[in-house]
């Protein structure tokens, strides 16, 4: 089996938010491994996103189906599309642990979302964790940390 670099963790971690800002989303789907989850936890240091209520937790099924309704043609809420840019500090190896093949980044994200004359701004710290699937590096966990996690929150359409 190949291992990633440290570099191909960040690369990946780059390419993942320029998918979502250009709107590739059936290419961001892709990126995932099949057993794997976005996470993004309602408590600051939420550890259980399984017996605690969290912003999201979505597995493939769940992502896949955003993706459709994000397409689909009576998604009326996106007429015209929700738009999206990511700012994103260098990635930071956290772990890179090439015995048990665990390698997670941290990354400092600054995320635009907008649509018609709405637009807000929220920022997050971003866990990602990768496994090698089939000698291809896939995203096994997506962590994102809001700032205001805690906060009343509007519909987020895309993903951080």
């Amino acid at each position: 089996m190949t291992l990633p670099t440290r570099d191909d963790l960040i690369d990946l971690v780059y390419h993942e938010a320029r998918v979502i800002d250009e709107g590739r989303f059936d290419e961001w789907l892709e990126l995932w491994a099949a057993d794997s989850y976005y996470w993004m936890p309602l408590d600051y240091q939420q550890e259980d996103p399984k017996n605690m209520t969290s912003l999201m937790y979505e597995d493939a099924f769940l992502r896949k189906l955003r993706v459709e309704r994000l397409k689909g043609l009576r998604t009326f809420s996106q007429k015209p599309k929700s738009r999206c840019s990511h700012v994103l500090n260098r990635p930071s190896i956290e772990v890179f642990d090439e015995k048990t093949g665990q390698f997670v980044t941290r990354t400092a994200v600054h995320y635009v979302e907008t649509r018609l004359d709405d637009q807000f701004l929220l920022a997050a710290t971003v866990h990602h964790h990768f496994e090698m699937v089939e000698d291809e590096l896939k995203i096994k966990l997506k962590r994102v940390d809001l700032l205001n996690c805690d906060a009343a929150f509007g519909n987020i359409q895309l993903f951080i």
